[in-house]
């Protein structure tokens, strides 16, 4: 008789296989390059963040004492020695009774410890009435105020963002080390199999898993292509294999992980050694394999052939293995505690990670509900916002309990 494996412990797989990938090497990227890239190294300023004292609005810089107690019934009257614009650089200087016109962004004269709203203002030209007295350090920016000379305005592990990318700019950095991008190429694999654009005949199925992968992989950061189908042939999985080898960070394949005589991609790959195909107790996907393969050891995950079943063993294993590659922290996606709105049975000895669609409560709090007319569908899938997370040893939860819940979609 056939033996029997148990299957794999999905958190044992999970700690296993992360184990096994490293972040890529570090690499110096231009600044403006480096959007949606991670810190690989602290980013400290070369300078003060405002390089010097300037105006944060228009209106006129004065001296304090000059404008005490300005009011509508008794205005403070002080001469403007002339205007100041965001491109002057000759230094000028404050004596008592006098303001300079200035514009947002402008270098601010020595003494200057105010800057007053021209609607504060009659808006004169020579002189100038004061009806309201600032206070001091109103409209301006000191030099340093945002950031001192060397202080880090990002640690390493950071995702840089858009709003990451201006500050450094302002404050001179030029070059940052980031982890690159991971590269991540997509095999879909099956004699069955055709392109879409057309509608499959008996004997045929669209390959929409390889564009799921795809985008999904995109999603998660990466730069992600899509190689198209590879008949079950050993020889021209090898040959694509080797071909890919050389320009991917990570290989996903999807189909061939099953048992029957036409899974190629067990069979090879089991075959050779490089890639472990033990059941994991995992809902939908018992048959994914993992490995690395070739002489750089490139990370491979293989997922089933079904497109649902793909795209929860895509968010189990390859999502969290393309935000490893990238050095990002966590690898797993935001998990929120939920309220269950209908019972629902789970498969005993396997964990679950159900379609589901969740939803915000007005007084806190999130709701989750399973999805209609069976949860594994790729309609019920576009319309999940979430995976709810179900135990190995649950069976049955009824209405109204708390579940663990992973956000696909944090817009809704």
């Amino acid at each position: 008789m056939k033996e029997t494996v148990e299957p794999v412990a999905l958190a044992e797989f999970l700690k296993e296989a992360l184990a096994a990938v490293r972040p890529l090497p570090p690499t110096d990227v231009d600044m403006t390059q480096s959007a949606g890239s991670v810190l690989a190294a602290d980013v400290a300023v070369p300078g003060p963040l405002p390089a010097f004292d300037y105006a944060a609005i228009d209106g006129y810089a004065a001296r304090i004492e000059d404008v005490h107690g300005a009011s509508p019934e008794r205005p403070a009257g002080i001469r403007v020695l002339g205007d100041l614009a965001a491109s002057s650089w000759r230094p000028v200087r404050l004596v008592p009774g006098t303001c300079f016109s200035v514009a947002a962004g402008s270098p601010l004269p020595v003494g200057a410890e105010t800057v007053i709203p021209a609607a504060w203002t009659d808006e004169g030209m020579a002189t100038v009435e004061v009806y309201q007295a600032p206070k001091r350090g109103h409209g301006l920016r000191e030099a340093g105020s945002e950031r001192a000379s060397g202080d880090v305005v990002a640690h390493a592990g950071r995702q840089i963002t858009p709003q990451l990318v201006a500050l450094m700019a302002a404050a001179g950095v030029a070059d940052v080390t980031v982890r690159p991008t991971p590269r991540v190429v997509v095999i879909a694999t099956g004699d069955e199999l055709v392109d879409t654009g057309r509608p499959s005949q008996p004997g045929q199925l669209v390959d929409a898993n390889s564009h799921l992968l795809t985008a999904a992989a995109s999603e998660a950061g990466a730069h992600a292509y899509r190689v198209g189908i590879c008949d079950d042939d050993p020889e021209a999985l090898r040959v694509v294999m080797d071909d890919q080898i050389l320009r991917a960070d990570l290989i996903i394949t999807t189909g061939g992980t099953a048992t029957g005589p036409g899974d190629m991609v067990r069979r090879t790959l089991q075959r050779d050694g490089t890639v472990d195909f033990d059941p994991v107790a995992l809902y939908l996907c018992e048959t994914m394999g993992f490995g690395l393969i070739g002489p750089e050891e490139v990370p491979i995950v293989c997922l089933p052939g079904d497109p649902v079943a793909a795209m929860i063993g895509f968010e189990v294993l390859a999502r969290p293995l393309i935000l490893r590659l990238a050095g990002a922290e966590p690898v797993f996606r935001q998990s929120v505690r939920a309220n269950l709105i209908e019972g629902v049975h789970s498969p005993s000895s396997l964990r679950e990670f159900r379609p589901v669609r969740v939803a915000e409560r007005r007084g806190g709090g999130y709701t989750v509900a399973p999805m209609s007319s069976g949860a594994y569908t790729l309609s019920n899938l576009a319309d999940a916002t979430g995976l709810m997370v179900l135990g190995e040893r649950v069976t049955q939860v009824p209405a109204g309990s708390t579940v663990d819940v992973l956000l696909l979609d944090r817009r809704r």
